[in-house]
């Protein structure tokens, strides 16, 4: 391991290291990761869709308004110094920042804000639907986002409020980029995309030094980001897909962090110098009923249900380290989330509640399952638990595509399954599990209301539309968390869990900061 590490620094530092170097740890001022990092396609702002470029476009650049390393639930001030909105209108204004530069030099302007919103439209690869719900095409987003001296004006169309669309402006691709650096590398009208996709040109803490696809990322710290710079002067990520392999460099001290380590290595390697921290991520994990199906109908199932899932049984064993319990449908960690936890495994309490509304059991049941741990596993545990108030689920394990197929034609009795946002909006969310104004088998949506033909009561549906125009923030906010206790109490839809995510490092590594999504994952302020 003493090679790779001697092969590590010199292929990206200038060093004096000699073919003989005995180093007994990482640099001070530099952050060495072990990473599968393969998924890449892309690292252009206006094309990067996958985890990993999530997380390199978050350390490289700035948005206007954006979730940061302090508090990942708070929507702060980015490039923006200060913002006003006119929901009437539909109109923000931020006024940008004094003194806020790319990592080129050149000064962040409103005419670099104009360009890469209006870029992400154009170029219209992958991320761009979520700038598109402002409304914004090729045609009028020279109109919808204009400049006037230091400040930017965004219209939008739609009917949301300015805290939803403040949101979308929070997201990945609208990440704003240097237009004078971009423009400088054009090819064949493509606005810098090639270029982009090999280097950065953005404001962020760091800077992109060097990017080998599948090998190596390396990133220089910005001296003169407006928070300040990042302690680490230099952040490695290296590549290493076997998780063994990075369990072995964390523990021989060539690595300060692994981020890809199994649940049972996780387990083992806790303690002689290595520390272990948890992190909630987006994605909930979701018990449901098809409506379709009259024994799954009466709301005392869905009120027993909830009391037939052995929450901690499940959470202390095999999926310790791997998810938490969650009940509502907005994960915790975004702004929003309803955190509390009222039900717990009491299989009399649930017999009851069946007695109590006539419900005949037993009931048999057909429950689709990905075949995959930890899904299987799940499912086997459900199929005892619920068993003991008669209810009798026939386990059918399908490949992802089968199950998820199954799930979208409303064929399936039963499901377990996940479901995570688009971006950090509670609507993501809320139009999923607490909308449904049209349940006919015609109209397909991507909820797991449609999909499970329940027809959410018209109040709910009122309110989830409500809360999207809600312009007053808290208000907002407030209206969220009373549709996830709606839904949490009565609705054919169980929600379980909330994934979580283990990462493994150095004890003296402080500061790392892992959101809910790849989008929040963050090197600025760790020390070690």
């Amino acid at each position: 391991m003493r090679l790779f590490r001697t092969a590590l620094l010199a292929a990206t530092l200038t060093l004096p290291l000699g073919a003989g170097a005995a180093v007994a740890e990482t640099p001070a001022n530099m952050l060495v990761v072990a990473q599968n990092i393969d998924d890449i396609v892309a690292i252009d702002p206006a094309q990067a869709y996958e985890f990993t470029s999530g997380e390199l476009v978050t350390n490289t650049y700035d948005r206007l308004v954006q979730y940061d390393a302090e508090d990942p639930t708070v929507l702060s001030p980015g490039l923006a110094a200060e913002w006003t909105a006119d929901d009437a209108a539909k109109t923000i204004t931020f006024t940008l920042r004094d003194g806020a530069v790319f990592t080129s030099g050149n000064p962040v302007r409103a005419e670099d804000v104009v360009f890469s919103l209006a870029r992400v439209i154009k170029l219209n690869l992958t991320p761009a639907f979520i700038l598109t719900q402002l409304g914004w095409t090729p045609d009028n987003v020279g109109e919808m986002v204009t400049a006037d001296g230091n400040t930017v004006t965004i219209k939008y169309t739609g009917d949301f409020s300015s805290a939803f669309a403040l949101n979308v402006l929070a997201a990945r691709p609208a990440s704003i980029v240097d237009e004078v650096e971009v423009m400088a590398h054009e090819t064949d009208g493509d606005m810098g995309n090639a270029w982009l996709n090999a280097n950065s040109a953005g404001s962020g803490p760091f800077s992109l030094a060097d990017y080998r696809p599948a090998e190596l990322i390396r990133l220089n710290a910005n001296p003169d980001y407006f928070k300040g710079a990042p302690a680490m002067t230099s952040v490695i990520i290296r590549h290493v897909a076997e998780s063994a392999t990075q369990q072995l460099l964390l523990t021989s001290g060539d690595v300060d962090i692994a981020r890809n380590l199994t649940p049972d290595q996780i387990a083992s390697i806790e303690g002689d110098g290595i520390k272990v921290e948890t992190f909630p991520q987006a994605a909930v994990h979701f018990l449901s009923f098809n409506q379709k199906t009259e024994a799954l109908q009466p709301e005392a199932v869905w009120e027993a249900a909830r009391y037939l899932v052995n929450y901690e049984g499940m959470a202390d064993s095999f999926l310790k380290g791997q998810m938490e319990i969650h009940q509502a449908f907005w994960p915790k960690g975004f702004p929003g989330s309803y955190d509390e936890t009222p039900f717990t495994y009491d299989p009399e309490k649930a017999k009851q509640i069946l007695a109590d509304a006539g419900v005949e059991t037993p009931i048999d049941v057909t429950l689709d399952v990905i075949n995959a741990a930890p899904f299987t596993d799940m499912a086997q545990s459900l199929q005892a638990s619920f068993a003991e108030a008669g209810i009798n689920f026939d386990i059918i394990p399908g490949t992802g595509a089968q199950v998820i197929t199954k799930y979208r034609d409303r064929t399936h009795e039963a499901m377990l399954l996940y479901w995570g946002p688009d971006f950090m909006d509670p609507h993501s969310n809320a139009k999923a599990f607490a909308y449904n104004a049209d349940n006919s088998d015609g109209n397909y949506q991507a909820t797991t209301t449609w999909r499970n033909a329940w027809a959410v009561p018209d109040d709910i549906n009122t309110e989830t539309m409500a809360a999207l125009s809600e312009a007053d923030p808290d208000k907002r906010l407030d209206i969220y968390v009373d549709l996830q206790k709606k839904v949490q109490e009565t609705s054919p839809i169980v929600i379980m869990f909330q994934a979580a995510y283990e990462v493994a490092m150095q004890d003296d590594v402080d500061g790392y900061v892992n959101g809910a999504t790849s989008d929040f994952v963050y090197y600025r302020l760790v020390t070690k």
